[in-house]
């Protein structure tokens, strides 16, 4: 982690959680997390986000979604504009998660437009890159997450590039309880943070947050903030406790 850069810990609790447990998981963040050093995310579905966003309101928490469509409006049953989310007082929004992209079919060329979406509503999207364990095994696991880097910045102005955050996630490592070596992972937010020099400049990329997802808990958010170019998480199951939530992003008193 860089003294220079302020780390973000987002929580991403997916499709869990109604009304009554968002609203208790998010009172139990808020209550532990006291006046931390690092911006701190949740991202609730979209049926919990009014209510979290009242819970956390006036605190350090700040609100995130999921996802959301890359057109402001128009007939697409079921999507969520961006100003649907900048209503509720959305501020982060993750993009391009593994999810969507192997689930739902989601392209490179869809981020890239949702991303600009997100820019032009003045969120501050969460871009997730990363490969799957076929990908890895095959030794493309650069050539991947360049590449998706790249694809997602295609016509986004350079100035804006520091002002944005990616989130590394090797698939092979989400939900499976596997977690990529703290090292390994700095190498390839290292590597994400070197793409972003190439299309912009090293001051840029030097201010740009680079996240690490997959399986983060508790026991291992230390480690992975111990390295240079690690500023954060994205959390998944672990994010759906409050105790464990708080004790990452208590990382610098959390023991390992």
């Amino acid at each position: 982690m860089s003294t220079k850069r302020k780390p973000v810990i987002a929580g991403n609790w997916k499709m869990h959680t109604t009304l009554g447990t968002a609203s208790a998981l998010a009172e139990g963040v808020r209550d532990r997390i006291g006046a931390p050093d690092v911006e701190v995310v949740i991202c609730p579905p979209f049926t919990a986000l009014s209510t979290v966003g009242q819970v956390v309101a006036n605190s350090p928490v700040r609100l995130g979604a999921q996802n959301m469509n890359a057109h402001a409006k128009g007939a697409f049953t079921g999507e969520i504009a961006p100003d649907m989310l900048t209503d509720l007082g959305v501020t982060y929004v993750i993009l391009g998660h593994s999810e969507r992209r192997q689930l739902f079919g989601e392209t490179d060329e869809l981020v890239n437009a949702k991303v600009h979406a997100a820019i032009a509503n003045g969120l501050v999207p969460i871009i997730c890159v990363g490969e799957t364990l076929e990908e890895r095994e095959a030794a493309i696991t650069d050539t991947v997450v360049i590449g998706q880097t790249q694809r997602a910045l295609i016509g986004v102005a350079p100035e804006r590039f520091a002002a944005l955050i990616f989130a590394y996630e090797p698939v092979w490592a989400i939900g499976t309880g596997k977690t990529c070596d703290a090292s390994e992972a700095n190498r390839v937010c290292a590597l994400i943070r070197d793409t972003l020099a190439k299309l912009s400049s090293y001051e840029a990329a030097e201010q740009a947050r680079v996240l690490y997802g997959g399986s983060v808990k508790p026991e291992t958010i230390r480690a992975q903030m111990a390295e240079s170019d690690i500023d954060g998480a994205l959390v998944g199951g672990a994010s759906l406790e409050a105790a464990s939530f708080a004790a990452i992003v208590a990382f610098d008193r959390t023991a390992t």
